[in-house]
């Protein structure tokens, strides 16, 4: 498998205009010629919430994503200007997560302290780094974990330190749990590390064993972010966290033999449901239902049966917004505009939920008309300008150059 440290070059064109920008600003402000890295933001084909619960995911990685240009300092301070927020934040390289502040920088100073914490032996060094982000943020596209780990990249760049790529992702899903405040599992920062071109990879979050499942031209998968924004650390998503934990210990002790909720046969799932409170049941049926639907969306994706993929994710959607409660008025709004333009094979709201973005399975040649279709529609509906593209498949994290 290739090295998240190696050089990432899809998509081509879009890397090499925002590289070439990115080492001119920074050679404006420093007069230094940086190393420059690159990680991608993600969608999820389906597998919502399954992640920090042992289940299975099936993430890819897009054309959106975090660069960095970095350089050594000569002390102990890491010097990050966002151009995105049009900010300067430093931070030592003794930072603790109690000196967090809900700020985005919380993103890049929990790598700093994880990298460290993580793993002893490291040597990091101060470093500048100048970050272009072109991922919405809050929109459900992983702008937190691209951000994490082109940052992890830059600082063991700059220290010529190197970690393996599984390392690296777990070193970031830390900072985030730890340092930023958001629970979530390994899925977004494993596909930052491990992406490949025009595939989705299939991730057991239990073992952290992947394949890679080919993604066919013929459809595409088209993003609409609502514009409605959400916030994941804490409110309802560690909320809904803390509900599946609750789930999680009361299966270990009515059924100690299934390590995780994925491996309940359907009766043992009827008997859980009878000792849970009725919230707490809604949620254990979605989780089961859910990682279902991935094995039989890779299914239908490697038989090149579409049409059945298609109505996978209506029917993750419908458990999204009935049994998990995460959907909102913009995500269904958007969901039944796509599902019902000519082409369209399926529709999901997608990531988090509370706001965000959907994911509508398309035609390709329909493409095009649907997106229009569903701008104009939601516009008038919602009152609000979405931003929609058909999402264009990275690789994996890397350095650029």
């Amino acid at each position: 498998m290739q090295d998240a440290r190696s050089t990432n070059q899809e998509p081509a064109s879009r890397k090499g205009s925002n590289t070439a920008a990115i080492i001119s600003a920074f050679r404006v402000a420093h007069g230094l010629d940086p190393q420059v890295f690159f990680a991608p933001g993600r969608i999820n084909l389906i597998s919502e919430h399954t992640d920090y619960t042992g289940g299975f995911v099936l993430p890819a990685a897009i054309q959106f994503g975090t660069w960095i240009a970095s350089h050594a300092r000569a002390d102990r301070v890491v010097r990050v200007h966002s151009a995105t927020q049009n900010e300067t934040v430093e931070i030592g390289l003794d930072v603790e997560p109690r000196q967090a502040r809900k700020h985005w920088s919380d993103y890049a100073a929990g790598v700093v302290w994880a990298l460290q914490a993580q793993h002893r032996e490291l040597q990091l060094c101060g470093a500048e780094l100048l970050i272009h982000n072109d991922v919405p943020l809050g929109a459900g596209l992983s702008s937190s974990a691209s951000m994490e780990v082109c940052v992890a990249l830059a600082l063991l760049g700059v220290a010529r330190q190197e970690l393996g790529t599984l390392d690296i992702a777990v070193v970031c899903q830390r900072a985030e749990n730890e340092f930023a405040g958001a629970r979530c599992g390994i899925m977004d920062q494993f596909i930052a590390t491990h992406a490949r071109p025009d595939h989705a990879v299939l991730l057991d979050c239990d073992s952290l064993q992947s394949r890679l499942i080919p993604l066919a031209r013929t459809h595409h998968w088209i993003v609409a972010n609502t514009g409605v924004r959400h916030a994941l650390a804490g409110g309802e998503y560690n909320l809904r966290r803390a509900e599946c934990e609750t789930v999680l210990a009361q299966l270990a002790r009515q059924f100690p033999q299934r390590r995780v909720v994925r491996d309940l046969l359907r009766h043992e799932q009827s008997a859980l449901a009878t000792q849970l409170s009725p919230v707490a049941a809604r949620r254990l049926a979605h989780l089961c239902s859910e990682n279902r639907r991935v094995g039989e969306m890779v299914v239908a994706l490697e038989r090149c049966e579409m049409a059945r993929a298609g109505e996978l994710l209506l029917a993750s959607h419908a458990s999204l917004r009935a049994d998990f409660e995460v959907s909102c008025a913009e995500l269904d709004l958007m969901v039944a505009i796509a599902s019902r333009q000519p082409g369209v094979l399926g529709a999901r709201m997608m990531g988090g939920g509370f706001g965000g973005c959907t994911l509508t399975l398309a035609d390709a040649e329909a493409s095009e008309r649907v997106m229009l279709a569903m701008r104009r529609d939601y516009r008038a509906e919602a009152g609000i300008e979405p931003e929609i593209f058909a999402a264009q498949f990275s690789g994996a994290a890397g350095k650029i150059g």
